[in-house]
């Protein structure tokens, strides 16, 4: 049975239940969510061959710093850094190290600032020099990806319909949806309830209500879906070694459809990627 709660009646722990937050939390997203997107379009000009992802944390961490926001993943259940860099065949949680990128590499940067107490997540794909084709389709198609998924959001849809929306097209253009990883409500917490499949059917999950809050992020591989962790207890990868790529944005469910909290201010939510979409 799926309870929702007014987000200030909930304990400051994720319980299972699913909070609905008011003006004040939208309003509170909105200023931490904002900051995590400047630092994602100040990032654009900065991935280039050459560079480790090592420099792209410390710069995360001091652009926090001077913006008033705290990395969320730093000291999060003993992980290290202030971001996660993924590269090729990395599915998620890559750690930051002193290996320089490479041209003709992706890599996505995950950023979570928290302000204020309000988490503002999200994370982008950044080609590194010039990218094979096959890479930048992967990267179309996983934007893309999410776009459906957060066309999906309307108050009394269920969750389900965000996952059928990117499993169909992602396996209309012969990819896969990782299974393993899923989106997640946030808001005063780091990852609360719901869980946010990226696959599914759309009579499936809990249903959408006004003032929910939660990220989409779709991870889609141009291989099979399976990933391991690796032995850091972070670094998943495909097993296949196939290329893989995510975009997140965090979003609040409205009574006409969703906010979508962390749209880039540039408009660089695809950056150096020519077909550039639309947030």
């Amino acid at each position: 049975m799926v309870t929702y709660i007014e987000a200030g009646a909930a304990p400051y722990k994720n319980t299972g239940v699913i909070r609905l937050y008011g003006p004040d939390g939208f309003e509170g997203m909105r200023k931490a969510c904002r900051v995590t997107a400047r630092c994602l379009d100040e990032l654009a000009s900065r991935v280039q061959p050459g560079v480790t992802t090592e420099e792209i944390d410390r710069f995360v961490y001091e652009f926090g710093m001077d913006h008033g926001a705290l990395p969320a993943t730093l000291n999060y259940r003993g992980y290290t850094k202030s971001s996660c860099t993924s590269i090729n065949h990395v599915v998620c949680h890559g750690i930051p190290n002193d290996k320089p990128l490479r041209e003709g590499d992706i890599v996505n940067i995950d950023v979570t600032y928290v302000v204020d107490g309000w988490h503002g997540d999200s994370s982008r794909m950044y080609p590194v020099g010039e990218i094979k084709r096959a890479a930048e389709r992967l990267l179309e198609v996983t934007h893309e990806c999410l776009m459906r998924g957060i066309a999906a959001v309307r108050s009394g849809a269920r969750t389900g319909a965000i996952g059928e929306a990117i499993q169909s097209y992602a396996e209309s253009e012969r990819c896969s949806v990782v299974r393993d990883f899923c989106g997640h409500g946030v808001g005063r917490l780091f990852h609360d309830a719901p869980n946010i499949l990226h696959y599914g059917n759309a009579s499936e999950g809990p249903e959408l209500k006004e003032g929910m809050i939660f990220t989409i992020e779709p991870m889609i591989n141009l291989g099979r879906p399976h990933v391991k962790v690796l032995s850091d207890g972070w670094t998943a990868v495909t097993r296949d070694r196939s290329l893989s790529a995510q975009y997140e944005h965090t979003v609040g469910v409205t009574a006409n459809g969703c906010e979508v909290f962390t749209l880039s201010p540039a408009g660089l939510f695809m950056p150096g990627v020519r077909a550039l979409g639309t947030a």
